[in-house]
């Protein structure tokens, strides 16, 4: 099936809809926490030309954004054994932009990295991401965070250092927020060879902490070719976590 694109962006009703627990099986179950999330508003025109054409940039209130998200994994492992047969911790760094297709809310990613091979190879080869190996470390002292990445055998700078403190106040996005906007994504799209794919994701809602204390330094907006610099362009920030995460398997939507 060839897809015509669509342009009808979701409402209200349909973003809900959207955090619904799908039908069938999960194929992995994961735990996210030590989340930051880091968002800068973008010109719409950095982004159309790089997105598969029947997805369309999601906007809010007519802004597009581009996002880096750092997090901790905890027991990565299948949905069909059990939490000890198969625990893998590992951290992830992704660059993310948000898209809709026919009323469907989503989220694609300009680059993944993770320290852990495994998880490297198994999203490249079952979820065809864009995922790349990185060395990190992760500390936490107190309510302190400190994360830091490097993509290893990278051609061009590709890393993330960041310390923050959360607030102590625990909120949940209400629907219709900026917040929700950005962190209560359910489907994820990616493309290989003019196919359209979807993977779809379920957990709790984030719970978020406003982010009063950070110092972060990124190259990885460069990497992607976004020309955005951390003194002109200061991110807005949220801390999340933790959630238990269901991740079904890809599905083919069609092809452009």
């Amino acid at each position: 099936m060839a897809w015509t694109a669509g342009s009808r962006a979701p409402d209200l009703t349909e973003r809900v809809t959207a955090t619904v627990r799908p039908d069938g099986l999960p194929i992995l179950r994961q735990t996210w926490e030590d989340a930051l999330f880091l968002h800068w508003r973008v010109p719409m025109e950095w982004l159309k030309h790089r997105v598969p054409a029947p997805l369309r940039i999601d906007t809010f209130q007519g802004s597009a954004w581009v996002g880096i998200v750092m997090f901790a994994v905890r027991d990565s492992h299948p949905a069909f054994t059990p939490r000890f047969a198969w625990i893998r911790d590992f951290h992830e760094v992704n660059v993310r932009t948000y898209v809709h297709l026919d009323g469907v809310p989503g989220v694609w990613f300009f680059s993944l990295d993770a320290d852990s091979p495994v998880a490297v190879t198994t999203a490249r080869t079952f979820f065809r991401l864009p995922y790349f190996e990185s060395g990190m470390l992760h500390n936490v002292e107190g309510q302190r965070i400190h994360m830091r990445s490097s993509r290893i055998s990278s051609g061009v700078p590709a890393s993330i250092t960041a310390t923050w403190t959360a607030g102590p106040e625990e909120l949940v996005a209400p629907p219709g927020s900026l917040e929700f906007f950005w962190v209560e994504r359910y489907n994820l799209f990616t493309a290989d060879s003019n196919t359209l794919y979807r993977t779809r994701v379920h957990h709790e809602p984030w719970p978020l902490r406003e982010v009063p204390i950070a110092n972060y330094d990124t190259t990885l907006l460069h990497a992607n070719g976004f020309p955005l610099t951390e003194t002109r362009d200061r991110a807005h920030l949220l801390a999340g976590g933790p959630v238990e995460s269901e991740i079904w398997p890809l599905e083919a939507l069609g092809t452009f």
